[in-house]
């Protein structure tokens, strides 16, 4: 199935949002959702594996304790948290790159470094173990393959974007990940009432025969 961006980045927000994450983490991670799958990744699929790892139940268990030096932590840091606290401090990558990890699907770090790009006006490349990618903010090159989890990140304002993704107008999440995150997307919606039912049956207990 194909899906407009505004649906995904929609379906992403609650399904954060139904996975414990407060309201503005669940908007950074439709936005992150969605210009994912604007580069031709599958962001909904990186979204869904990440909400399944659970981390909003412990999040202070997940993010960086300092934001001074190299961001190393002993459990998995949570990309929506430590890609959050990068935009915050993308100045610092103008004097010295930045090592983070480990880092749980660190594809979702990419749209937090666009961001970066963004302030910075200049490109930011995240290296890992078997890839690199390289952002200008807008557009992204990716060499490798993404893991879903990384020990070490390198992050720092270089490279060039010669030869970018095409762009995307819509997305084709798989078809586990988009049941997935609607699954999570359920959770917000408010039980249904016995008044609910009745007035979206439309006429009510009125006999109208």
């Amino acid at each position: 199935m194909s899906y407009a961006l505004n649906e995904v980045e929609a379906t992403a927000k609650r399904a954060a949002r139904g996975a414990g994450y407060d309201w503005g983490l669940a908007e950074e991670a439709a936005k992150a959702t969605r210009w994912l799958c604007a580069q031709g990744l599958d962001g909904a699929a990186v979204l869904a594996r990440l909400l399944e790892a659970g981390f909003a139940a412990e999040l202070e268990a997940h993010v960086p304790q300092g934001i001074e030096g190299d961001w190393l932590a002993d459990a998995p840091l949570c990309p929506l948290a430590t890609g959050a606290a990068l935009s915050d401090c993308a100045a610092r990558l103008r004097d010295m790159p930045m090592a983070i990890g480990p880092v749980a699907q660190p594809a979702m770090i990419l749209p937090f470094a666009a961001t970066a790009a963004r302030q910075l006006g200049a490109c930011v490349t995240v290296a890992g173990e078997g890839f690199q990618a390289v952002t200008d903010g807008a557009a992204l090159h990716c060499e490798g393959t993404l893991p879903d989890a990384a020990a070490r990140l390198s992050i720092c304002a270089a490279g060039s974007l010669a030869n970018p993704n095409p762009g995307r107008t819509r997305a084709e999440p798989a078809e586990a990940a988009w049941a997935a995150l609607n699954r999570f997307a359920h959770k917000t919606y408010a039980p249904a009432t016995e008044e609910s039912r009745l007035l979206g049956a439309g006429a009510g207990l009125s006999d109208n025969d």
